[in-house]
């Protein structure tokens, strides 16, 4: 076995990793912008980015000239010490989010991870009781596995901790209900990434904002997949024109480098961790800082935050004015999208895209999503728009 075909690595792939992801599309050598090459040569755009994550596409001079400089320079200190990078990353991150005075980050080392900060945040209100959503997603740790509704990822592990309540998603009267005076927090997505890119009306933020606020609870926000430029704006609550108590943050974050992040807002959520309540190991080492300093500052240079917006209408617009029977609607903010479709063929086009050179992601049976670097072009868009028709015609409709 040479190793040297896509075929030849994944039956590599198939003895030595541990197969809960199931067999990879294919092994990816290399990339360049928003575009990626196999061990094979083939060359895809992608328009998946690693799931939100590669935010400067691959390759970025700006990521990869950081990361180098860093790793010549210090690349982990440990918790006894900080780093100029990490305080400046954090602060970077308060001034962005528009957090009060008394605000503060936690730096880890994913978006699961922010997430169990988080809920341990949630218990120093005194109570136990959360509540989340139906469809969502917040991570496979344990903690952040009972948050996630998707019973196929949550029922080989229970019992999950206790006390967590899942109410449907976008209803006002059920999460009126819900929130009483002895819920911690309420724990929302601005957007639904792992559910098939289902927004949150803003008034359904605005309500659990209200709601939280009238009954002491947290309202925290999970942006791992929104945050960081993706939606639109630096973050999908600004949008809703809500505030939220505690935001987490990974993904597009590190441009690939793994950090994760919560982000408290105000003295009194704030305090509510302290000295020796919680830690990590390798969160917010100057490498990952230097990663996310980096990726902020390559956003705010290069008008990315515009940038996605403008994509990401210009794509979802283009792909309605197919017309194709196929297309239901186009759903989602900035460069995360959703196409959804009449019928459950979801992954057969997620096939043929592959086959002729584009990385989209299957996220249901019956929707598409699109979260490509936040550096792709209208232009690069529209050569996937161009063979949409192609890689549904054909398909079983309703």
């Amino acid at each position: 076995m040479s190793g040297t075909t896509v075929k030849d690595w994944l039956e590599r792939y198939d003895h030595a990793l541990l197969g809960v992801f199931g067999q990879p599309r294919t092994v990816l050598a290399r990339g360049e912008g928003a575009v990626v090459e196999d061990v094979e040569g083939t060359r895809y755009l992608d328009l998946l980015g690693g799931i939100a994550v590669n935010s400067l596409g691959h390759g970025h001079p700006a990521l990869v000239r950081a990361v180098a400089e860093q790793a010549a320079s210090l690349v982990h200190v440990s918790n006894f010490f900080t780093t100029p990078g990490q305080v400046q990353l954090a602060e970077r991150l308060l001034a962005l989010a528009g957090a009060p005075d008394g605000s503060a980050v936690f730096f880890a080392n994913s978006g699961t991870e922010a997430l169990e900060a988080a809920v341990k945040l949630s218990r120093r209100t005194g109570r136990t009781r959360i509540i989340a959503a139906e469809g969502a997603f917040h991570g496979r740790t344990t903690g952040a596995l009972a948050l996630t509704h998707k019973p196929a990822y949550r029922e080989p592990f229970e019992p999950l901790i206790p006390e967590v309540v899942h109410v449907p998603w976008n209803d006002q009267d059920a999460l009126r209900a819900a929130v009483t005076a002895d819920v911690a927090a309420v724990v929302l997505e601005p957007i639904q990434g792992e559910a098939g890119v289902r927004p949150a009306d803003p008034a359904y933020l605005q309500l659990a904002r209200e709601l939280t606020t009238a009954h002491g609870a947290l309202l925290v926000l999970d942006e791992v997949q929104t945050g960081v430029a993706r939606t639109g704006s630096w973050f999908a609550f600004q949008q809703a024109g809500v505030t939220p108590d505690a935001m987490t943050l990974a993904k597009g974050l590190g441009g690939g480098v793994p950090i994760g992040a919560l982000v408290t807002f105000g003295p009194e959520v704030t305090g509510l961790l302290t000295a020796g309540q919680h830690g990590t190991t390798f969160g917010g080492n100057p490498l990952a800082v230097a990663a996310g300093l980096a990726v902020l500052d390559t956003i705010e240079a290069e008008g990315l935050v515009e940038h996605a917006r403008v994509a990401g209408d210009h794509v979802a617009a283009a792909v309605l004015a197919l017309g194709h029977p196929l297309v239901a609607e186009v759903r989602g903010a900035g460069l995360l999208r959703a196409v959804q479709l009449t019928a459950d063929v979801a992954p057969q086009v997620a096939d043929r895209a592959l086959a002729a050179g584009f990385i989209v992601n299957a996220v249901t049976p019956s929707a598409l999503r699109l979260a490509p670097p936040l550096v792709v072009t209208t232009e690069q868009l529209d050569t996937f728009v161009a063979a949409l028709p192609a890689l549904l015609d054909g398909l079983e409709t309703p």
